[in-house]
């Protein structure tokens, strides 16, 4: 097994950078189930942010670009399942991505709840807005 960073994820989603997605198309081209890429959840968070911020993809694409991750046989992606659930949340819109892996760890955890200052985080039903929250 080896290990995926974001920004390979990233040239591989976006194919924004020829020379650099070929080199990722090589790499890819060599994983198998028996020989599978890991991708820390780290890194499922850090590409969600950078789709978001820096190439201005929607959530419903986003979501389907996790989906896929998610289903590629040739890839482990760590706490899986909490990706999923976190990716089926943001599609449905209410708090990001990286909100609702945070309100997941820390159910996962055996948090009661996770208190924030953030109103969109707060609808989830792991987390309580703390006194003085805002936007």
């Amino acid at each position: 097994m080896i290990g995926i960073d974001t920004n390979l994820l990233v040239r591989f989603l976006t194919r924004d950078d020829p020379a650099q997605v070929a080199a990722v198309d090589r790499l890819f081209a060599r994983l198998s189930e028996a020989a599978p890429g890991f991708i820390a959840r780290e890194v499922m968070v850090e590409m969600v942010w950078v789709l978001e911020r820096a190439y201005g993809f929607a959530r419903p694409d986003v979501a389907r670009a996790i989906d896929a991750l998610l289903e590629a046989r040739e890839l482990v992606i760590e706490a899986a399942d909490r990706v999923a659930l976190a990716a089926e949340r943001y599609r449905q819109g209410g708090a990001g991505f990286a909100d609702q892996m945070i309100l997941l760890a820390g159910r996962d955890a055996g948090c009661k709840s996770t208190f924030t200052l953030d109103r969109r985080a707060s609808q989830a039903p792991e987390a309580r807005l703390l006194e003085g929250g805002t936007g």
